[in-house]
């Protein structure tokens, strides 16, 4: 029996079950908690004779439990805000016509003028595949403003009412490291990267209440997937430091479901980072459920979006590269600044071309201010080179991948790159061999937060239409639980907090329907639920 202390009386113990502990300490048949931490795993027997008359017996019925697992990387007050948008997933609107209709029956029952807010369309998915125009969203709603938004949320289709409420027409400045689609002199409707602003600002803002809300109902579901640790990936993209508030007045009043690690955003013009620097909110500071984490600056954007930044053209006859959001020097700077200041670094880069850049961001910023152990992450990672890790490798600095681009996107990657380059993305078994202890994540809400194909992608490396993109970089399903729980917390340097279940580690534990170990992929894809979900030794989902 692995135990914390002699002679204590558990508060709860958990038997019965399947209870895979971590990648090094294999599975138990039985465990302890004592004041929401791990007390002891063992055999049923060894954690029986630390019950007490008061001990809470909670009988797993068979099933297989883990410790909680950890989002690396989603938005969770975007989640939460966009649960009352229209939903534009493949599922849910496979062709044009379907998401047109969505659109039609809001702008029926919505009054005049109000927005209508849809999320989710995938242009290489749609039976058109190409992205909806501006005339088409006028003639679904033509005396409503209309924001569709691509998966990615690095791509956004809005009509004309929207550009009329913004002010923003053929003649309007395009920002740095943004695009308005033209063709012909006549507006598209389609918006990436930075000038996506100009016309989001036309949209009215979301109160610290609908903040809180979001982040209530948002963590409510993620427990209901077993996830009970997550990273909020750009803090002050949609309220400013007002976020920071509404984070501190959800936990305050019970309503932060989920450990949350959060990343600033530290782009130029929107950074919330000088107003939580002179509160001295600067990594680490915090608890275990609400804690300041990394700066995130934006380098580029999306691969299926055809905006990530890469060194040769994507396919096609335009020749683009993607879209460069910084020059070396602003994003050095920008870098050198938070480096200094003592935060860890979250930067999104997700191009071959912006990867090398913000390595060499990051190499010049530790040269300067040594620091062996700050982790600075390269949020998404996809397309990086055996180059590229060898100088990670040497700086400490680390991939924080999403699995489930593989599941979701990878066809769209080899439609808009070719096989050559987009198979070979996101090399999870590569980065472990290479001791990155890569993380992963949902990036939710731009792919769903369901573990489930995250996990199956791992194992198998198999989009949803069954293309297979490069097997050799296929893991085990006990190297894939540990990405989801272990390396999550070693992204967020909390490793001797959470992510194993083991004595002094917090109780967060996720229990499903179905053996991961000895279940088929289709199985974890298909038919596994999570059926129980303790955070701090208690119980916070159940399913009915």
């Amino acid at each position: 029996m692995s135990s914390a202390g002699q002679g204590l009386q558990a508060d709860t113990i958990l038997h019965n079950g399947t209870i895979w502990c971590g990648y090094h300490e294999g599975v138990a048949e039985a465990l302890a908690i004592w004041q929401g931490k791990v007390l002891a795993t063992g055999s049923k027997d060894e954690i029986l004779r630390l019950k007490g008359e008061k001990t809470r017996l909670i009988d797993l019925g068979g099933r297989f439990a883990t410790p909680g697992l950890n989002d690396a990387h989603l938005h969770l007050i975007s989640i939460g805000l966009t649960l009352g948008w229209l939903d534009a997933t493949p599922q849910k609107a496979p062709t044009l016509e379907s998401l047109l209709q969505q659109i039609r029956a809001q702008a029926a029952s919505a009054p005049p003028g109000t927005w209508i807010l849809a999320r989710g369309y995938d242009q290489t998915k749609l039976d058109v595949g190409r992205h909806p125009h501006k005339s088409e969203l006028d003639a679904a709603a033509p005396d409503h403003p209309v924001m569709l938004v691509r998966t990615c949320g690095h791509v956004s289709i809005f009509n004309s009412r929207a550009f009329e409420l913004a002010g923003v027409d053929e003649s309007t400045a395009v920002p740095d490291g943004g695009l308005i689609e033209q063709k012909n002199g006549v507006l598209t409707g389609m918006v990436a990267e930075n000038a996506q602003g100009l016309i989001r600002k036309a949209i009215p803002q979301a109160t610290t209440e609908q903040m809180i809300d979001a982040i209530d109902a948002a963590g409510n579901m993620l427990l209901s997937y077993g996830i009970t640790s997550v990273m909020d990936a750009a803090v002050g993209h949609i309220g400013g430091f007002d976020e920071i508030r509404a984070y501190n007045i959800a936990k305050l009043n019970g309503r932060l479901p989920v450990r949350t690690w959060l990343v600033l955003l530290g782009d130029p013009e929107t950074s919330i980072v000088p107003q939580c620097y002179e509160a001295g909110l600067v990594s680490g500071v915090g608890d275990d459920m609400l804690r300041i984490g990394a700066v995130k600056i934006f380098l580029d954007g999306s691969a299926g979006g055809r905006t990530a930044w890469m060194s040769k053209p994507y396919l096609g006859d335009d020749g683009t590269t993607g879209v460069r959001i910084l020059s070396d020097e602003q994003l050095e700077a920008l870098v050198m600044d938070a480096h200094a200041k003592g935060y860890q670094l979250a930067c999104h880069a997700i191009g071959d071309a912006a990867i090398g850049q913000l390595i060499a961001a990051y190499e010049k910023a530790l040269a300067v201010v040594p620091d062996s152990d700050r982790r600075h992450r390269i949020e998404h990672c996809g397309f990086s080179t055996e180059e590229q890790h060898q100088r990670m490798k040497k700086a400490g600095i680390y991939p924080c991948p999403q699995q489930v681009f593989i599941y979701d996107f990878g066809d769209a990657y080899v439609s808009v790159l070719g096989e050559d380059r987009a198979l070979s993305s996101y090399p999870l078994k590569t980065w472990k061999d290479l001791g990155f202890k890569p993380a992963t994540g949902s990036d939710s809400p731009v792919c769903h937060p369901n573990p489930f194909p995250n996990i199956y992608s791992m194992v198998t490396r198999e989009t949803w239409k069954g293309t297979v993109m490069d097997g050799r970089e296929r893991v085990s399903i006990e190297e894939a639980l540990q990405v989801y729980t272990e390396y999550g917390a070693f992204s967020q340097k909390l490793e001797h907090v959470k992510g194993r279940l083991v004595p002094g580690q917090v109780a967060d534990i996720a229990v499903f329907s179905h053996n991961m170990l000895t279940a088929k992929p289709e199985e974890i894809l298909n038919d596994t639920q999570c059926v129980l979900t303790l955070r701090g030794g208690e119980v916070v989902f159940e399913r009915q």
